[in-house]
């Protein structure tokens, strides 16, 4: 069964985040979008939520979101346990994003890259195995909370 790619924007994701869909389908790639379905103004939590809360139980093994910073997509996708969202605006941090942490989502800002290094960045969070090893105890580590 092929891998459905999750996908969810606020307004000022929203022209990215087409862009990112027109090139998962070309890539013969299926696509749930949770939204927003528009550039009108909507507050990002409430598509970030939909999306995390999905990623979260297990619907889907990796998604995307985008905003304009991708700061606060990515703050709203990591409130769920089961969720590591790296912000990634350039090819080396989303390599890195996958290597060491296992990122399972990634937050792009769209305000601040352009759409071809956008893509760029989806193919190697696509791509990108986990290393393992030393990383995987840190990894491990990140849901255990200190006293």
């Amino acid at each position: 069964m092929p891998e459905i790619i999750p996908i969810a924007s606020d307004h000022a994701g929203f022209e990215l985040k087409e862009k990112v869909k027109q090139y998962l389908s070309s890539k013969n790639m299926e696509v749930k979008d949770f939204g927003t379905f528009s550039a009108d103004s909507v507050d990002y939590p409430d598509y970030a939520h939909l999306i995390g809360s999905a990623v979260n139980r297990g619907d889907f093994k990796r998604g995307i979101v985008i905003c304009g910073s991708g700061n606060g997509v990515q703050m709203t996708v990591n409130k769920y346990p089961n969720v590591r969202c790296a912000l990634c605006w350039n090819e080396e941090i989303a390599s890195l994003a996958r290597q060491h942490n296992d990122a399972n989502m990634i937050a792009m800002p769209a305000r601040f890259i352009p759409s071809d290094l956008a893509l760029r960045i989806v193919d190697i969070f696509l791509s990108t195995p986990f290393e393992g090893g030393r990383h995987q105890r840190r990894v491990e580590k990140i849901n255990h909370l200190l006293s």
